[in-house]
């Protein structure tokens, strides 16, 4: 997923404008109330979001934004999302503001100061490996925000259904 210079520009001067201060509104109940044909869930708000079924068996999604986080985020945010020596907490930022805001700084990256600590995120609008499952990360760190417990989930879990997997390579090979 590439993403054009216009979008970036635009991303940061949203976030630029706000003086760097979290522009939406918290993002509600994070229950599932719709399934597209990939297997993906989202909320009332139409944010993506998990799904714990009756047996326990987590969405394929939030299985993987699992692995994503842990392959890309977790050096930085700390493992299962519990914050680490660099950066904050994710799992409790996702209670403080929505997916628009997670996908501006996940794409355009943030700067901020306090105490003389400067911090800074890099941006990985060009990085397939966190784009392309941008939505599996939130959905993955919104649970953990949510209860869900930290460490591997457990081997009970949907199956990864073939549309995922077609959106998956389309979103790899630069066409999705």
């Amino acid at each position: 997923m590439r993403m054009t210079s216009l979008a970036r520009a635009l991303t940061l001067a949203v976030f630029c404008a706000s003086g760097g201060a979290v522009l939406a509104e918290p993002p509600g109940d994070p229950k599932a109330v719709k399934k597209d044909d990939t297997g993906k869930y989202f909320d009332a708000k139409g944010n993506p979001t998990f799904n714990i079924g009756p047996d326990g068996a987590i969405d394929w999604f939030t299985y993987s934004g699992f692995r994503r986080y842990h392959a890309e985020c977790h050096v930085c945010h700390g493992p299962n999302g519990d914050g680490g020596s660099f950066a904050p907490a994710l799992k409790e930022s996702l209670k403080r503001f929505d997916y628009a805001e997670f996908y501006g700084i996940v794409v355009g990256g943030k700067q901020s100061s306090g105490a003389g600590i400067e911090n800074v995120m890099p941006a990985f609008g060009e990085n397939k490996n966190v784009m392309c499952y941008v939505d599996d990360i939130y959905a993955y760190l919104r649970a953990r925000g949510n209860g869900f417990p930290a460490g591997r989930p457990t081997s009970k879990r949907e199956d990864k259904t073939p549309a995922a997997t077609e959106k998956e390579d389309a979103c790899l090979a630069g066409k999705g």
